[in-house]
């Protein structure tokens, strides 16, 4: 072998054993993929509004009268107002007096400071009619009829006043007035039914 090929042929070797010996670089980390977040969870369905209660109905107004003793009699007693849809309904109550009828009204003034009851003024008829018995197409407004007296003493009225109410300053309404109880029948002449004395007075407070 001449020598130049051998010279050759020792540094081709080295030259590739050098290539071989060299450690390859490491392949490059695949880049890390972030986890998926997880779906998020389904928004709660608020609850559908409930309907607002229904405000109970008011509890029809009522009001408690007691009576007072007039003219030198015994009377006790109550009247119950309670405002109805159609007009006052009124119970009335009384014991101490004569049996027989004995006439019931609404007077206008509300004032039972006189002995006989006459600061209660006249029937309370806002609209200027004649005086009547219920259930005539003529009354006064406070026009109640009679209240009945057995023979123990007692009795009572239950009666509607159409048209009247208990209404703070209406023109139509049983407060600031006064309930009488006469000494006799009212008969339903005019102008007030001849009913006579007054035995007792109430007066309607609002």
């Amino acid at each position: 072998m001449k020598t130049g090929t051998f010279v050759s042929c020792i540094a081709w070797g080295l030259l590739s054993f050098a290539c071989a010996g060299q450690p390859s670089e490491p392949p490059a980390a695949p880049e890390s993929t972030p986890p998926a977040e997880p779906p998020a969870a389904p928004a709660e369905a608020s609850p559908a509004a409930e309907p607002a209660a229904a405000a109970p109905a008011a509890a029809p107004r009522t009001i408690e009268v007691p009576l007072e003793a007039k003219s030198g009699s015994k009377l006790a007693g109550k009247a119950v107002l309670t405002e109805t849809e159609g007009g006052v309904h009124v119970v009335l109550t009384v014991e101490g007096i004569a049996p027989g009828d004995h006439g019931a009204h609404v007077h206008e003034t509300g004032d039972c400071s006189s002995p006989d009851g006459k600061s209660a003024g006249g029937h309370f008829n806002p609209h200027s009619k004649d005086h009547g018995l219920p259930g005539g197409d003529k009354r006064h407004l406070g026009d109640l009829g009679n209240i009945t007296i057995g023979k123990d003493g007692k009795g009572s009225l239950d009666i509607t006043a159409p048209g009247a109410n208990l209404k703070e300053g209406d023109a139509q309404s049983f407060v600031g007035r006064a309930i009488i109880v006469h000494a006799k029948k009212d008969d339903g002449g005019q102008p007030v039914g001849n009913a006579g004395d007054r035995l007792g007075c109430g007066v309607i407070k609002g």
